[in-house]
């Protein structure tokens, strides 16, 4: 079977440092969903605009090896401890495909670029391939009473974040409580435990400079990205 792109998403993130490991934990982050040519006509979005939330199916597109392992260290269990591929939802897959929940904010019928569906939640960087997309329906896609496995008992821990009035005046309101969400959940790799060092990771045009240290993240400053 050959698949290609039906769209491509658009994120504040050019790259994959700060991508929220799932989706759903930070609501507030805005993306787009633009469709490639073919694609772009309303037709295709028809009666979507009646759900409230999309299943996505994409590509971990910047992935510079394939999967060569079974086994995995998911983040949340601290990198310490391996599990079956197929019991997490690491990138480095047999076939490198993602899926993730987003929430439809609105559709933009009129946009130069065809229909564009704004969702909120997102776990993609900018640019990543869109194979499908299907609507979530409650009554099928959700079971709160369903096991989680290890997920149910690694709760996932977060950081107090500051961010100083210098960098908060660089964005819009919405796009400091999205920041300051990613923040919390400390973006860095989880090998990563230097409190010395200072961290950028590109967001919204700009390179965020933060350090991580006793539980607490603290920005220190923004720049453009070049």
């Amino acid at each position: 079977m050959t698949i290609d792109p039906i769209a491509i998403f658009r994120s504040p993130f050019k790259s994959k440092f700060g991508v929220p490991k799932q989706s759903g934990l930070v609501a507030e982050l805005e993306g787009e969903i633009v469709f490639v040519p073919a694609y772009r006509n309303a037709d295709a979005l028809r009666g979507l605009e009646e759900f409230d939330y999309l299943w996505l199916i994409w590509e971990f597109s910047v992935n510079s090896h394939s999967a060569n392992s079974l086994v995995v260290r998911p983040p949340l269990l601290g990198g310490n401890e391996k599990m079956g591929v197929f019991a997490t939802r690491s990138p480095f897959r047999p076939n490198p495909l993602g899926l993730s929940s987003v929430r439809i904010s609105h559709i933009d019928w009129d946009d130069s670029r065809g229909p564009v569906i704004h969702v909120q939640g997102a776990d993609l960087m900018d640019g990543t391939p869109i194979y499908d997309i299907k609507p979530y329906v409650p009554y099928a896609d959700s079971h709160p009473e369903a096991r989680g496995g290890f997920t149910d008992t690694h709760v996932l821990k977060r950081l107090n974040v500051e961010i100083p009035s210098k960098v908060r005046r660089l964005f819009t309101g919405q796009q400091v409580l999205a920041l300051t969400k990613i923040l919390e959940l400390d973006p860095r790799p989880h090998y990563h435990k230097d409190n010395q060092k200072t961290y950028g990771m590109p967001y919204g045009g700009y390179d965020i400079h933060f350090r991580v240290a006793n539980g607490r993240v603290e920005v220190t400053d923004a720049t453009r990205e070049a």
